[in-house]
């Protein structure tokens, strides 16, 4: 008895009558065999994706927060490239590729001729990049509104036009008169600068890559720039790496040096992908309240000097004006006391370096009474954590009830400091406060202090010491090495502090007794 026929599931009989619609290609396994595909018949479909205006990371769909750097509304949409450049279009298969050529390598010692840098004029400018500006160089600027990143950048290519070399400064923000009017209050406006007002990256390639470029090009800003050859609106992740992109090709290409202007976001950093950062050689970030008429310009990235230099700038009626030596504008109000009156307590000067330059800077403390249960911790200028390991140790090390009360900690001069020299006087200012005890107004303090209370070393000691000598210092307390004691280096004499202990004994001795401010119950 023959078998029934087998009728096959009707999601069988879909999937045949879908395959056999498909175009049979050769097996991807080269035996000779076939395999079904789909060919011709699958259409490539240009799917949108969604960027991240603050971090660049990229989602399929759309979502009301971004789960890379948690911002919130900063997902745009964007219409990726249909296909790889047409230079990488080859197959992916090592070595099919004829077209390539073989590297030249070559050995890490040998004859690189370097080009001058250019210099702008602005002797704290030129220090942050590093002695100048070099050609073929990308420049980054960032900072908060109305800090003064166009009025510096302005006045650096009026400096460099007025000195023979040729700047050009376009912006697309800005008209022409706005500039003008900037330009006149300056006082810079006889200056022979290349002024234009555009936003298309095509248009300004055309005019600057030329036989006889520019030295100097400032583009105000990056996040003004487009495109046409991409679908994104202007400020857009996918525009701004591509804008720079070409920018930077070009001023690589004839030896410019270029300045990019770059927003940033409500927490200060520069907005835009991540990636931008990486691609420029040197990043400027602009520091100081807006209320405050000092500004300092630090370089966070510079592949041609030292990071972490600063350079300090008064805001003026007239624009920037730099200032040569920093120690001695942030310790002015100190020189009252030289006439007569009482030492502050709750004041320390520190002694810092800030990339290759030493820097006095005092740092200020209030301890005062808790009305709440929870004491209060303002910090301005410093780190708030090693602040809470600072009062920590006090606390535990040196049977100081400092944790009990509200502490205010305050960098004068609107400098922010990020080294840990800086604990042992601000350790100092707190006991000074605490105790109610002034720090000698002759004393610098510096040094890292440890958890178990110990006082590290910190480096370039020689050039804090002669720093301090120069501004009339005569005395420093600084970590103390192997055998070493009290000696007089530089006409200044040194007092080595090799546990928080020590300072606690100079600040509050027996014979004082110790105001314990008490938290409220």
């Amino acid at each position: 008895m023959a078998a029934a026929p087998t009728l096959p599931l009707p999601r069988q009989r879909g999937r045949e009558r879908y395959c056999a619609k498909a175009e049979r290609i050769p097996s991807p396994a080269g035996g000779g065999g076939s395999g079904w595909g789909l060919g011709a018949l699958a259409v490539a479909k240009t799917q949108a994706r969604f960027a991240c205006q603050e971090c660049g990371a990229v989602y399929p769909k759309w979502a009301g927060r971004c789960e890379a750097c948690g911002a919130w509304n900063s997902l745009i949409e964007e219409l990726p490239r249909s296909g790889p450049p047409k230079s990488l279009g080859g197959s992916s298969r090592v070595g099919s590729n004829h077209n390539a050529q073989s590297l030249a390598f070559v050995a890490l010692r040998g004859d690189s001729a370097q080009a001058p840098r250019h210099l702008t004029g602005i002797a704290e400018l030129d220090r942050v990049c590093g002695g100048g500006l070099v050609p073929g160089s990308a420049i980054l600027v960032g900072g908060d509104p109305g800090i003064g990143k166009s009025t510096l950048l302005l006045q650096a290519a009026a400096a460099v036009a007025a000195g023979g070399g040729a700047a050009a400064y376009i912006t697309g923000e800005e008209a022409i008169d706005q500039v003008r009017l900037r330009a006149r209050r300056l006082g810079v406006e006889s200056a022979p600068v290349q002024l234009a007002v555009a936003t298309s990256v095509r248009d300004i390639a055309a005019s600057l890559d030329i036989a006889n470029p520019p030295v100097l090009a400032v583009i105000d800003s990056i996040q003004t720039m487009y495109l046409d050859t991409l679908d994104s609106a202007p400020g857009t992740v996918s525009q701004v790496r591509g804008a720079a992109q070409e920018l930077i090709g070009l001023a690589q290409r004839r030896g410019i040096a270029l300045v990019l202007v770059g927003h940033v976001t409500k927490e200060g950093t520069i907005a835009g992908p991540r990636v931008l950062e990486h691609m420029v050689d040197t990043v400027l970030y602009f520091e100081g309240e807006r209320g405050h008429h000092f500004r300092i310009l630090r370089a966070v990235k510079n592949r041609f000097g030292a990071t972490d230099e600063i350079g300090v700038f008064e805001m003026s009626d007239r624009g920037l004006v730099e200032v040569p030596n920093p120690s001695a504008m942030f310790l002015a109000e100190r020189a009252d006391t030289e006439h007569g009156e009482e030492a502050a307590t709750g004041a320390a000067v520190f002694a810092g370096i800030e990339g290759t330059r030493p820097v006095l800077v005092e740092i200020q403390a209030l301890v005062a009474p808790s009305l709440l249960g929870t004491p209060r911790r303002a910090v301005v200028g410093w780190d708030s954590t090693r602040l809470a390991m600072i009062i920590a140790v006090l606390d535990a090390r040196c049977g100081l009830s400092v944790g009990a009360n509200d502490i205010y900690l305050n960098v004068a001069g609107g400098l922010r400091i990020g080294e840990p020299a800086a604990d042992l006087a601000v350790a100092a200012a707190l006991v000074s406060a605490l105790t109610e005890t002034p720090v000698p107004t002759d004393t610098v303090v510096f040094g890292e202090i440890g958890l178990s209370g110990r006082v590290r070393p910190v480096s370039h000691s020689d050039a804090r010491l002669k720093e301090a000598a120069k501004l009339g210092f005569t005395q420093a307390w600084l970590p103390a090495r192997r055998g070493q004691r009290a000696r007089s280096a530089d006409g200044i004499a040194t007092t080595p502090i090799a546990h928080l202990s020590d300072l606690v004994e100079r600040l509050a001795p027996e014979r004082r007794r110790l105001r314990r401010v008490a938290a409220a119950p």
